[in-house]
């Protein structure tokens, strides 16, 4: 995505030459505050929070179906807080381990898939859920209450359509013996330590800084001094592995909008599609280049946000490349394959087959999304 992302920006940078204009098209503040979210989310998962709190609420259900359902909702609930990417990072690897581990690996791929929608559709809801959000935010102010308003519905309709899959598709298979082989349990790292409470609470604290500068409650200078301050003392580690590629993907999706926006010819088609139908070409772009490029591109071409806003967020699911998260997913499960391929279940459950299972359910999910969302406006 990276690549892909500067060579975008290398060739709109031939059509427009860098100028003083390049200076305006970064948005500092999304910058800022998506550093500060990834960092305090690894200082958090360093600490054994997100873990320990997964492993506790999983083991609490005894059938295939409860199990499922228990993973997919704290993934779904994750994506809230620490973005759709970073949720998923943490939860598929504790999936496989707990599904293989108790004699489930038939349902490994549906668990897989219906995390990687509620993921993409769970973080929706709030503005640092997903990075199109926060770029969203910034970029048109939009006050906290209107956003939840025009996400709402969308957010509703995913859950229960999340609901249903895994009442209708997940089986209630009880736990198969506890003797099983253990393959899987190094996939989820099942030996870590126990929570650090301490840091626990001081990571909980920055994050709200963050959070509350994301509301514009703090300004984003202050709040990523603290978390760069915090963690060089308390957590050097979650500094070095914050997602730079990310951010720097970021910046190239800057320059690629900013200049795509002045180049008139493209001005002149994208306008008008946005004009026509926002909903459709946002969720049309996004199955094509991703969401999150598409939101930053869009965003120069239209003054109303609702609808690009919603279109980018149902956009992510459906084809593989929609989102990041999706990519994540389907790199995981090859991952999960490859070192445990020699299970019989596994072995015939192959890469195409999930891609052509995970296609199925991503774009019957965006249908009934779009239709509901067209209809209602």
């Amino acid at each position: 995505m990276l690549l892909v992302s500067a060579l975008a920006a290398a060739a709109t940078m031939l059509v427009v030459p860098p100028d003083a204009s390049y200076l305006g098209y970064f948005d500092l503040k999304t910058l800022a505050c998506l550093f500060g979210i990834l960092a305090l989310v690894g200082a958090l998962r360093n600490a054994g929070v997100f873990e320990a709190t997964a492993r506790a609420m999983v083991a609490r259900f005894s059938t295939c179906r409860a199990a499922v359902a228990a993973i997919v909702g704290i993934t779904l609930v994750l994506s809230m807080i620490a973005t759709n990417d970073m949720a998923l990072i943490m939860m598929l690897p504790l999936c496989a381990a707990t599904l293989l581990k108790a004699g489930w690996e038939r349902a490994l791929p549906f668990a897989f898939i219906m995390q990687s929608l509620a993921a993409n559709l769970g973080g929706m809801i709030v503005p640092f859920g997903n990075p199109q959000n926060l770029y969203l935010f910034e970029r048109f102010d939009i006050p906290l209450t209107d956003f939840l308003a025009t996400m709402a519905l969308p957010f509703a309709v995913s859950v229960l359509l999340i609901g249903l899959s895994c009442a209708l598709f997940a089986k209630p298979t009880p736990r198969a013996s506890e003797g099983r082989p253990a393959e899987g349990r190094h996939l989820a790292r099942s030996d870590v330590a126990p929570v650090d409470r301490r840091r626990a609470i001081a990571f909980g604290a920055l994050l709200l800084v963050v959070i509350a500068s994301v509301f514009r409650l703090v300004p984003y200078p202050v709040s990523l001094v603290a978390v760069v301050a915090g963690l060089l003392v308390l957590d050097r580690r979650a500094l070095r592995s914050v997602d730079f590629g990310l951010l720097l993907t970021f910046v190239c999706f800057f320059v690629f909008a900013g200049n795509m926006a002045r180049i008139p010819s493209v001005e002149a088609v994208l306008s008008q599609a946005m004009a026509d139908n926002a909903l459709l070409a946002s969720a049309a772009a996004s199955q094509i280049v991703s969401n999150v490029p598409a939101a930053v591109l869009l965003s120069h071409f239209t003054d109303s946000y609702q609808a690009l806003l919603v279109g980018v967020n149902i956009g992510g699911a459906g084809t593989l490349v929609a989102s990041l998260a999706s990519l994540i997913t389907f790199n995981q499960y090859r991952a999960v394959r490859a070192a445990l391929g020699r299970r019989p279940e596994l072995a015939r459950q192959t890469a195409s087959g999930f891609v052509a299972r995970f296609t199925a359910f991503n774009f019957a999910f965006l249908a009934v999304l779009y239709a509901v969302c067209a209809v209602c406006g």
